[in-house]
C-alpha cells in the first residue's frame, strides 16, 4: 500500500517544485526501499533528487543509514534516533534485518556464547526479548544452563576441492583453440 501511495503522489511532485512535506515523503520512500533491500531503486531515487532535497534531514537520514549498512556499522544503526516518528516503523523493521545479520555472523563465528554477551551484541534490553527472538527466528540455537547459547555448526558448502578444475581447464583450452581456429 505504501508503494502504491508513493507511485500516486510522484506525478504531483514532478509537476510542483516544492511542497511542505515533499522531502518528508521522499525520505520515507527511501526508508521503504532500504528496508525492502531494493538498493538499486534506492540509488535511482537518490539520482532524481535535487541538491536541496538531498540535503534535507528527512532524506539524509536514510542515506546515512544505507551508508552504515554497507560499511557494516550495525551498532550505529541499532542506536539511531529518528528525525520524525513516522520513520520509526521502518527503523524497527531495519533493526530486525540488522539483528538477523548479526545473528548470522555470531553463529558462524562462535560455538558458544553467554546470553548476556548476545544481548549486548544484538541490543536486546532483556533476556526475555532475546529468548523470544531465538524462539521465533533461530530455532537451531540451543540455550544451555539458562546462561549460554550453543550454535549448531552451519551446513557445509562446496569446497575448492569439489570443483573439477582440471576438467574445466581442458575445456577452456579446447574452446580457445576452436575460437582461434574460427578466427
Amino acid at each position: 500500500a505504501f508503494a502504491r501511495n508513493i507511485a500516486q503522489i510522484k506525478p504531483l511532485y514532478a509537476t510542483l517544485q516544492t511542497t511542505p512535506r515533499k522531502t518528508h515523503i521522499l525520505g520515507l520512500n527511501l526508508m521503504h526501499l532500504l528496508v525492502e533491500n531494493r538498493l538499486s531503486e534506492f540509488h535511482a531515487e537518490l539520482e532524481l533528487l535535487s541538491e536541496t532535497e538531498a540535503s534535507s534531514t528527512y532524506v539524509s537520514f536514510p542515506v546515512n543509514l544505507e551508508r552504515e549498512l554497507m560499511v557494516g556499522i550495525y551498532d550505529e544503526i541499532l542506536n539511531v534516533k529518528v528525525p520524525d516518528e513516522s520513520f520509526q516503523f521502518f527503523v524497527d523493521n531495519l533493526m530486525q534485518t540488522v539483528r538477523d545479520s548479526i545473528a548470522d555472523c555470531v553463529e558462524v563465528s562462535y560455538k558458544t556464547m553467554k546470553i548476556v554477551d548476545a544481548m549486548t551484541m544484538m541490543k536486546f534490553d532483556t533476556q526475555q526479548e532475546l529468548l523470544e527472538y531465538i524462539e521465533e527466528c533461530r530455532d537451531d540455537w540451543i540455550v544451555e544452563n539458562k546462561d549460554t547459547l550453543c550454535f549448531q555448526p552451519p551446513p557445509t558448502g562446496s569446497k575448492a576441492s569439489d570443483i573439477p578444475s582440471m576438467k574445466l581447464i581442458s575445456q577452456n583450452l579446447s574452446y580457445a583453440t576452436e575460437m582461434e581456429r574460427i578466427v
